[in-house]
């Protein structure tokens, strides 16, 4: 019998791809029944994204991270609904800032509904993130407290956008650790510490599971450009036409490359104009310098999951690094 996918990687060892497909059931089933509320329309909006589906990646790192320890501890479900959680209601938050109308497919909570809605659905996620995470003990709500104040700090600073003086790309990195990389590493250590793993451990996964979220935005950033599919969830060039400056852009426009190409990333792209942003984005050396900051978060990863006890787990850690690589092409 061969083992079964997660978030599209292909798990070897079939006790440990049983383990995490039991895990990810329960956490499945404590998610749904988490935003149960006796008002309707409250349930309803909650579990709106929740069935529009998702890749559960968090949750992964925490049912992997939780193999160094004890995995079936009665903690390890419990905090990955918790990281669920507080991730699905930052999405809630992020379309109304974003005016996204489409979120994984289906129309997004404000688009449906409209931008009050989707901002109190977010609240009311987070605090039943945190009604569950009083029952897991003061040292995980430190974790969890610091970790939100990571991401709001992160999403604020992407608002406000890099000071005169400040290196764009050295600000869209530290953007993407807080906002982005930060939940992942809490992913991590809530899985270490939940089943008792020892503190190097914990330290080394949390390290390694930030790195690795940075990586895997970096990847979305790179198969924006040069995806012909929609491998990364949106139509490639979505960036573009939004005016986000990803790292691609932002190595392009500090070159002294392509006027053509630095006019048309001045600003949001006209869809017009898209291809050509494209063709001209795909064949310039911005490419490559984002591939290697990729690959170097990568390797952060790599050498933090050296120091692990040679487990199953521990090899689809690795696996993962190689496939966030493969992935952006």
């Amino acid at each position: 019998m061969s083992a079964p996918p997660v978030v599209d990687l292909p798990i070897e060892d079939e006790r440990l791809a049983q383990d995490v497909s039991t895990g990810l059931a329960a956490v499945e089933k404590l998610l749904r029944s988490s935003v149960e509320s006796e008002d309707a329309f409250v349930t309803e909006a909650s579990k709106h994204l929740i069935e529009a589906g998702g890749k559960r990646f968090r949750t992964l790192m925490v049912l992997l991270a939780a193999q160094f320890g004890d995995p079936s501890a009665p903690g390890v479900v419990p905090g990955a609904v918790v990281i669920e959680l507080t991730h699905l209601g930052s999405l809630y938050h992020d379309d109304v800032m974003d005016e996204a109308r489409v979120r994984r497919g289906s129309p997004s909570a404000n688009a449906r509904w409209d931008n009050t809605v989707a901002i109190l659905t977010g609240d009311y996620l987070f605090a039943q993130a945190s009604d569950i995470l009083a029952d897991l003990g003061p040292e995980l709500i430190r974790i969890q407290a610091q970790t939100f104040s990571r991401l709001v700090q992160g999403q604020i600073r992407e608002t406000v956008g890099p000071k005169g003086d400040d290196d764009p790309v050295a600000h869209y990195i530290s953007v993407l650790a807080d906002k982005t990389g930060s939940l992942i590493a809490a992913s991590g250590r809530f899985g270490a510490l939940l089943s008792g793993a020892p503190a190097d451990v914990e330290e080394r996964l949390s390290r390694a599971c930030e790195a690795i979220g940075v990586a895997w935005q970096l990847g979305d950033d790179l198969l924006d450009v040069a995806s012909d599919s929609t491998e990364s969830g949106k139509t490639p060039g979505t960036d573009l036409r939004e005016g986000i400056r990803t790292l691609p852009v932002l190595y392009a426009l500090a070159s002294n490359g392509s006027s053509r190409l630095v006019e048309l990333l001045s600003g949001p792209v006209p869809d017009e104009d898209v291809e050509e942003a494209l063709r001209l984005l795909r064949a310039h050396p911005a490419m490559d310098q984002a591939r290697a900051e990729l690959t170097a978060w990568v390797d952060r990863a790599r050498a933090d999951l050296a120091g692990l006890p040679d487990i199953p787990a521990k090899d689809a850690f690795l696996a993962l690094c190689d496939y966030v690589v493969e992935r952006s092409g």
